[in-house]
């Protein structure tokens, strides 16, 4: 490995940087397993690709937010470790790639001089905070939320309730009862609500995509903002304690929620209340409101060739702030993938031109903000020449798609291959489609729904289809998927499976089959549960033969070899297998963090951190028996059972009612001290 160092201010932040350098070292000598290892760097942004050797590195970047500075810091880092492409993700994160595991300490560091952060990009964490791309600016809007996302994002950022959990955590919010942020899909989201001049959210919880939607149910209409912290710390103990750990389909949170029911969760939550260390957590809007403009407004005029394409632009990109003297600007940047090149002059771009604050949109796109009315035709003319002019921002024709099969363990076909095609018909075939918001077309490379598809319009998902003995590379059609507003919405039906060459064909088939035959005014949602399963069915039918395939019909799209379907093992969410030695190894690593955290006066990460090492400490000892341990009030319960209960540990009273003691006692200096003390000197009795 080459030699590392780093400078940093943050002593915390330069100290998860060494330890994820020292972890690869150890690693690289076979003394920390491999199981192990990947939860380890996929909680520091680090994540297997596809091609064996090298890495995607997923940059967490909160609600979008991106500074102009921070863009360039990306760019170089992009181009000294990675290939020199950055791509937005569905997630309002940047993506790179082919990275070096061995360098990944020293490009994390690089990227933190300009305060970006990997920490908890991947893994079983609170995964990035995303929020609608307009919030501050959208004149719909009750009050701005961006300093609600990013007081949850610094609150549980290292928080020690949610470094490994069963699985993966998304929270979201949007700025308005339009929920462009999608609240209703997430763990946790948020919808803004003012009652009696008051500040609070509508609150969603439990939903989730993947290959079984759920939507989100309401738990508070509303809820004053100086509780939302508070509440989501209560949810998020209680999943990381009852959550599932090993059936890894079963191990998100909607879940937990489909068995326990909301009302238990609710009753659960409350009994969490005593153990927090917030009561309330006030959220600051300090800082917030100020917006660095350009010093400088003097701008070249500007000459548009094409008014025709000016004026399609106008019309779909451009929209009117609250602030009603400037205008925001969205960039359609087809698959999220942008160059180093464009992303610098992108930037330099809105240091003349806009606020130094580019938001990343869920849809993998772009959002200039404070943009002179005047300024529009400069603007227009500087993104065409950077090739982000195109108009129908957030159109049909605004495709979005994961990676899938580029570099994606879990793609079974490709997804970007498709997505470009669809395009192309569309904007050959059906131009108009460009002024149509509505109707939403989203692509994964696979049933996990990274591009959201289950949420669509018209979705599709990777799949196969067998023919004899071969296998074609397939799509799912899924239909009839739309936001309805207010943490409501209806997710899409799977229809049929089709060969991924026929795809240009059912899109014409259905975008004809709606314009002859929708009612004026008739959204495509609306359309299709009119029409219902049946109908589409019959109308794609003959597209799902599979005993008519042609030779073309068995190579993907973008590829030039016949298909062959190489699944390899999904890592964002994984689940870890631990070993004895390994988890004993980690409770004494714990119990030090709670020390290091009781010095400090961190009392409640403390406990938790005390809590933690003790469920480790008895599954090391299960683990050992070869018992189950699905969960962490599992592991609490068969600890019981198979020691304490049988004499084999002693202890006064059970190891639930010692353990259960976190939710029992308020986070004081006094119960810290008595906890660690405590589960220090359980460790020592498991470890003899």
């Amino acid at each position: 490995m080459q030699s590392f160092r780093t400078e940093l201010e943050n002593p915390v932040v330069e100290r998860d940087i060494i330890e994820l350098e020292r972890k690869i070292r150890e690693f690289r000598e076979g003394r920390v397993d491999e199981e192990r290892f990947r939860s380890l760097r996929l909680a520091r942004g680090v994540y297997g690709q596809r091609q064996p050797g090298v890495q995607m590195i997923r940059i967490k970047l909160p609600y979008g937010r991106l500074t102009t500075r921070q863009l360039r810091r990306i760019c170089d880092v992009a181009d000294e470790y990675s290939t020199g492409k950055l791509h937005i993700t569905t997630r309002q994160d940047i993506q790179i790639h082919y990275v070096s595991l061995d360098r990944t300490p020293q490009l994390w560091a690089e990227l933190e001089r300009d305060d970006i952060t990997l920490r908890e990009a991947c893994g079983n964490t609170v995964r990035n905070v995303t929020a609608s791309a307009t919030a501050g600016i959208d004149p719909d809007e009750p009050f701005d939320v961006t300093p609600h996302a990013d007081a949850f994002f610094r609150y549980f950022l290292r928080n020690p309730v949610c470094q490994e959990m069963g699985r993966k955590f998304k929270v979201a919010f949007s700025n308005s009862e339009a929920d462009t942020a999608f609240a209703f899909m997430h763990d946790l989201g948020f919808i803004p609500k003012v009652e009696d001049g008051q500040r609070g959210f509508r609150v969603m919880i439990g939903g989730g995509l993947g290959a079984q939607p759920m939507p989100a149910q309401v738990a508070y209409d509303f809820l004053p903002e100086d509780q939302i912290i508070p509440f989501a710390e209560a949810v998020l103990r209680l999943f990381d304690r009852h959550g599932e750990r090993s059936k890894r389909f079963k191990a998100r949170f909607k879940f937990l929620l489909k068995a326990w029911g909301l009302e238990k969760l609710m009753e659960e939550v409350e009994a969490e209340r005593k153990a927090l260390p917030y009561p309330n957590y006030p959220i600051s809007q300090e800082g917030f409101e100020e917006v660095v403009l350009p010093s400088n407004l003097e701008l070249p005029k500007a000459e548009i060739a094409d008014q025709a394409a000016y004026k399609g632009w106008l019309a779909t990109n451009v929209q009117v702030q609250k602030q009603s003297e400037y205008r925001s600007v969205s960039l359609k940047v087809r698959l999220g993938d942008i160059t180093t090149p464009t992303a610098r002059l992108l930037a330099s771009l809105v240091n003349e031109i806009a606020a130094d604050d580019l938001r990343l949109t869920i849809n993998q796109g772009i959002v200039l903000r404070y943009v002179l009315p005047e300024h529009l035709p400069y603007l227009y003319q500087q993104l065409s020449r950077l090739g982000l002019a195109d108009a129908g921002f957030d159109s049909t024709l605004d495709i979005t798609a994961c990676p899938g099969t580029d570099t994606c363990n879990l793609g079974i076909s490709s997804s970007t291959g498709i997505s470009e095609v669809l395009e192309d018909v569309m904007r050959e075939e059906y131009p108009d489609l460009i002024h149509n918001q509505a109707l939403k077309i989203k692509i994964s490379g696979c049933m996990n729904a990274c591009g959201q598809h289950s949420m669509a319009g018209i979705g599709f998902h990777g799949s196969t289809l067998k023919s004899g003995d071969a296998v074609a590379p397939a799509l799912q059609v899924l239909l009839g998927g739309g936001v309805l507003g207010n943490g409501e919405a209806a997710f899409a039906q799977k229809v049929i499976k089709i060969p991924s060459k026929r795809g240009p064909d059912a899109l014409r088939l259905i975008l004809d089959d709606y314009d002859a035959n929708g009612q004026e005014g008739e959204y495509f949602h609306a359309y299709y549960q009119r029409q219902g399963k049946k109908y589409f069915y019959a109308l794609l039918k003959d597209l799902g033969n599979s005993k008519n395939l042609t030779p073309e019909e068995f190579i993907d799209w973008g590829k030039a070899d016949d298909f062959v379907p190489e699944i390899g093992v999904g890592e964002c969410a994984g689940v870890v297998i631990d070993l004895v030695q390994t988890l004993l190894f980690e409770s004494e690593e714990k119990l030090d963090w709670a020390e290091e955290a009781l010095r400090e006066k961190r009392y409640a990460d403390s406990i938790y951190h005390s809590y933690t090492a003790l469920v480790n400490t008895a599954k090391a000892l299960l683990t050992g028996k070869e018992v189950a341990t699905n969960t962490q009030a599992g592991i609490i319960r068969k600890f019981d059972e198979e020691f304490v209960e049988t004499g084999e540990v002693s202890l006064e009273g059970s190891f639930a009612d010692f353990v259960y003691r976190i939710r029992e006692e308020e986070p004081t200096p006094h119960f810290a001290t008595a906890y660690l003390a405590e589960a220090e000197a359980f460790f020592e009795k498991v470890k003899r």
